[in-house]
């Protein structure tokens, strides 16, 4: 019908303008222009399929490209050969439908058409979401960088779920949605899930369009596995548009953040954000309506701390409730403490929140990342409950997070161990490739190189090696060794912190600690005299609190027997830490593979030092593989503090 063409052309045409006043190319892409000799690249036949119309983004090459905007409408004059064709193509989808299927090539989850750009150009126009589609699929080189991982993820995925409108932009996220189901990306889906996961995703990706998702940065796949981690898969599949909608709204700050990494706002030391005079009159003004708690005696600030596993079982959580007792005996009646423990399951940690928020609870500490979902589901449910979450790579709007800089510690224990080695060779006890236990790693051995530039760092994992770890040691003959960093009272080892052992005697030289009731005592200060409420996260944004020496929540305690030498070493260089006049990611590092990398006084960034996967080159060893660490997981209950972040591949 010709009115149609003129509608679809007029968009086209709007398009062109929108595209051209942003400095983008105004035309359908092609892909023989973005990817350089993708005609030499492998190809594998797919088949027929029918393939999300969102996904065709361009031409397979060059030619009647300029015929469409960006958005594949058309831009033809209305009286052209090409408009007769297309509206013709129009009434028969009206009338029948277009059966005749697309030749599209797919790269890197994207579609790019071969024959048949007037047929999208259509379906695009009335609104179809899929269309059936002849699919060859390029294979571009697998490399290291993050995208090439995630889309050999992708393959593994639509391997066994023959499925493409799921698409992420984090690495890990097929590796979670198989696991929500159940399933996983070695062997075929059941039935019934593949269908419960087509019509999950087919109801959020429409509700969340319609509500203007596609402007939120990051994928609808993205967006859905957050869904589903916070109200569940029945809501898509029993209650409906108005009540997936309203489920959105409630998330609707998190899907901003979420996909965005770098979206972070770090407080780095507790100075920084100081209550402003507006925010402690508004305080004074609340305070005088009787709007703002007064806490006391008798009405005392109730701070529930919630634990994945228990005190006995896991010395993070010991460490963890020394801070709470310290807590209590710092404010006194002031501040009244609950802790729930053992929270090991979604439905423990969710009636644990409840509980809280119940209790009348005015800040939650919920210790582990794996309890972020319960966390986010209850700040959500709960909107005047503040959640605090102990992690350093989540990024969450409504739950701050907080943990502190632990490598500063180790890069002290690394200059001690290598000032009092004879031999050049420590070694390193490390638990699992977690987010930041790279960089504690390279900082010790960074410390032990600045004091001795021929020192040699043995890496062995526990997580691979168990108890045989420590016993290695002995068999290569090294006897200054960093090993677990804390334990509790039922653990009768003496093998952690810095130590050194010799004919079967073990001296504990130094233990790096993290201060957590010094951090929590911080925390509520800031909570009781308003400088807690008077910062929030900007939109689009996390905060986190990465706290370190400097403001007295990490330390390292050193042995009597330490000669006066060593001491002087240990405070000259802990000054300096804490003055930020020495940064131990500063200066050329060099690693493994022999890069070097100038970071200037400055040293890496936040992101740099998180997300490390490379080794300093005096480092002997390597961070093993997800697979490798596979087994282990599983049997393992508690990961020496942060190890139930989930294991996704570093």
């Amino acid at each position: 019908m010709q009115e149609d063409y003129s509608k679809a052309k007029k968009m086209g045409e709007k398009s062109y303008r929108r595209a051209v006043f942003a400095g983008r190319y105004p035309y359908l892409p092609a892909l023989e222009d973005i990817v350089e000799d993708v005609g030499s690249m492998k190809e594998v036949k797919v088949g027929l399929v029918e393939i999300p119309l969102s996904m065709v983004v361009g031409t397979r090459t060059a030619g009647r490209q300029n015929a469409f905007a960006e958005n594949f409408m058309p831009l033809l004059a209305e009286k052209s050969e090409f408009a007769v064709k297309w509206s013709a193509l129009f009434d028969s989808q009206v009338e029948e439908g277009i059966r005749d299927p697309i030749v599209v090539y797919e790269f890197m989850n994207y579609f790019y058409v071969q024959e048949g750009n007037k047929r999208v150009s259509v379906m695009k126009y009335v609104g179809a979401p899929l269309i059936a589609a002849d699919v060859t699929r390029i294979m571009p080189p697998l490399d290291d960088s993050v995208p090439s991982r995630i889309y050999r993820e992708f393959l593994r995925f639509y391997k066994v779920t023959g499925m493409y409108p799921v698409t992420f932009s984090k690495e890990g996220s097929y590796l979670q949605l198989s696991a929500y189901f159940g399933e996983d990306l070695e062997k075929e889906w059941q039935t019934e899930h593949l269908e419960e996961l087509r019509a999950a995703f087919d109801m959020f990706q429409e509700c969340f369009r319609g509500m203007g998702g596609d402007r939120l940065p990051g994928t609808y796949g993205d967006a859905f596995l957050l869904y589903l981690k916070v109200f569940g898969i029945r809501s898509l599949l029993e209650e409906g548009r108005s009540g997936v909608n309203e489920k959105i709204g409630k998330l609707w700050k998190e899907f901003m953040t979420e996909p965005a990494q770098k979206s972070v706002e770090v407080i780095e030391e507790p100075g920084e954000v100081k209550a402003s005079p507006a925010a402690a009159q508004v305080k004074t003004i609340k305070s005088l309506l009787n709007l703002q708690p007064v806490y006391s005696a008798e009405n005392p600030l109730r701070v529930a701390f919630l634990h994945e596993q228990t005190a006995a079982t896991s010395s993070w959580i010991y460490g963890h409730e020394l801070g709470r007792q310290e807590l209590e005996d710092h404010f006194g009646r002031t501040v009244e403490t609950v802790c729930f423990d053992g929270l090991n399951t979604q439905e423990k940690a969710d009636k644990a929140l409840a509980a809280a928020a119940a209790d009348g609870a005015g800040l939650v500490f919920t210790t582990s990342p794996s309890l972020m979902d319960a966390s986010r589901r209850a700040a959500i449910q709960y909107p005047g409950l503040r959640i605090m979450n102990c992690s350093i790579n989540l990024s969450v709007n409504s739950v701050r997070t907080y943990y502190t800089r632990m490598y500063e510690a180790k890069f002290l224990i690394g200059a001690l161990a290598a000032s009092l080695s004879e031999d050049h060779m420590l070694g390193y006890l490390a638990d699992y490739p977690i987010y930041g236990s790279i960089a504690n790693i390279n900082a010790f051995a960074l410390g032990a190189s600045m004091i001795d530039p021929s020192c040699k760092v043995r890496l062995l994992w526990k997580s691979l090696e168990g108890e045989n770890s420590l016993r290695a040691f002995r068999k290569m003959g090294i006897h200054f060794v960093s090993g677990m960093d804390l334990i509790n009272p039922s653990d009768k080892g003496r093998r952690y912190g810095l130590f050194r052992e010799e004919n079967g005697i073990i001296d504990r030289l130094a233990m790096p600690v993290n201060r957590w009731g010094k951090y929590y005592i911080m925390i509520v200060d800031k909570l009781l005299d308003g400088s807690l409420d008077a910062v929030s996260a900007k939109k689009g944004q996390a905060l986190n609190y990465w706290w370190g020496m400097d403001a007295g929540v990490v330390n390292v305690i050193l042995s009597d027997q330490l000669n006066l030498h060593s001491r002087r070493l240990m405070e000259l260089l802990k000054r300096d830490i804490k003055d930020r006049t020495f940064r131990p990611f500063s200066g050329p590092l060099r690693s493994q593979q022999g890069e070097i990398r100038e970071t200037g006084p400055e040293g890496l960034s936040r992101e740099e030092i998180i997300g490390m996967d490379w080794l300093c080159d005096n480092i002997i060893g390597e961070i093993p593989e997800a697979s490798a660490l596979k087994k282990s997981a599983q049997d393992t209950v508690q990961v020496s503090g942060v190890g139930e972040a989930r294991i996704t591949g570093i």
